[in-house]
């Protein structure tokens, strides 16, 4: 009986590890559909769009002007769990980063960079 108890929890520990296994996604890639990188905009309600991750929980979307090397602002900094947002923004230079993640992975940042123009 003692053995047979030992098995069982062997097992359920086994079964339980499989079903909370995380997928690792860091090797994966965001994919941006819209706004591209150096395009030039005349409008100024931008939608950020890019293609779904498998395994992805959230993503992380950031932009600054200029740009993040030489960010003069942080426009936004958001975690979201849709593959689009939209934002209001000022004629100007910008520059904006996504990544997927999950509780224990993200990807790299895939980053763009455009100009708002009348």
């Amino acid at each position: 009986m003692r053995y047979l108890k030992l098995l069982l929890v062997t097992f359920l520990l086994i079964s339980c590890e499989e079903i909370i296994e995380v997928v690792d996604i860091s090797n994966d890639n965001v994919v941006v559909l819209a706004p591209t990188d150096t395009s030039t905009l005349t409008i100024t309600d931008i939608n950020f769009s890019w293609e779904a991750i498998e395994d992805a929980e959230q993503y992380k979307l950031q932009i600054a002007t200029p740009n993040f090397e030489s960010a003069n602002q942080i426009v936004l900094d958001t975690t979201i769990t849709t593959t689009n947002f939209n934002q209001n923004l000022e004629l100007g230079n910008y520059e904006w980063r996504v990544r997927a993640e999950n509780s224990d992975y993200q990807t790299a940042f895939s980053i763009q960079s455009f100009t708002i123009e009348e």
